[in-house]
């Protein structure tokens, strides 16, 4: 499936520096993760949103010069179908961006989205009451009792200041298990350690954290 990176910090840091490293998580995955890639990014206090087939490796990652808030997306294509550009994550609308990892078996749920990870974004925007996380935490609660299986279903969705993180997994954790980096103004949350760097976290299976 999937592989997620979310970069917030009060400073301005480069994109193109944090992209290397999902491009080398994506790269290096045990799962093929070349279905093309996405990302959104603030600027001047409002998102722009970058979508391109190719893998990420492959793409040029030094055109999107600073933000202080970055979510990344590189695309492993369920049952490899569907693959084109549109349906390359993040998804936005007005107000959030939205990134997801995982595969839900017999979902059934009444949602608009081309692809299950749209339906999914959309279906949690429904419980938004003014709080995300609870929104994201009674998503979740029902899309799980209104599922056969899930595999995984983890997801980041961001404001123009709030980062949420939900994680959940039925098997290979070291595979879906998300990881967070606290650091001096801010936080990364990745589907992986970043080597150079230590002091990762695991975010606890089956929770909902509101990063600041």
């Amino acid at each position: 499936m999937c592989r997620l990176l979310c970069v917030k910090n009060q400073k301005p840091f480069d994109i193109g520096d944090r992209l290397s490293y999902l491009a080398d998580i994506a790269r290096n995955s045990p799962e093929y993760q070349g279905h093309g890639w996405g990302c959104a990014y603030i600027v001047g206090g409002e998102w722009r949103v970058y979508h391109d087939i190719k893998p990420i490796w492959e793409d040029d990652l030094t055109r999107f010069g600073d933000t202080t808030l970055l979510l990344g997306h590189a695309r492993s294509a369920f049952r490899d179908e569907n693959i084109v550009v549109e349906n390359n994550m993040p998804f936005s609308d007005d107000r959030y961006v939205f990134a997801f990892n995982g595969e839900l078996r017999g979902v059934r749920i009444s949602a608009e989205g081309r692809i299950g990870a749209e339906k999914v974004f959309n279906f949690v925007k429904r419980f938004d009451k003014g709080d995300m996380a609870a929104a994201m935490r009674k998503g979740m609660d029902v899309i799980v009792r209104r599922t056969r299986y899930v595999r995984a279903m983890n997801m980041i969705i961001a404001d123009r200041e709030n980062v949420y993180v939900g994680s959940l997994f039925n098997e290979q954790p070291e595979y879906f298990r998300l990881r967070a980096l606290q650091s001096d103004g801010g936080f990364t949350v990745s589907s992986e350690t970043v080597p150079e760097h230590g002091g990762w976290r695991v975010i606890p299976n089956d929770t909902v954290e509101h990063l600041r």
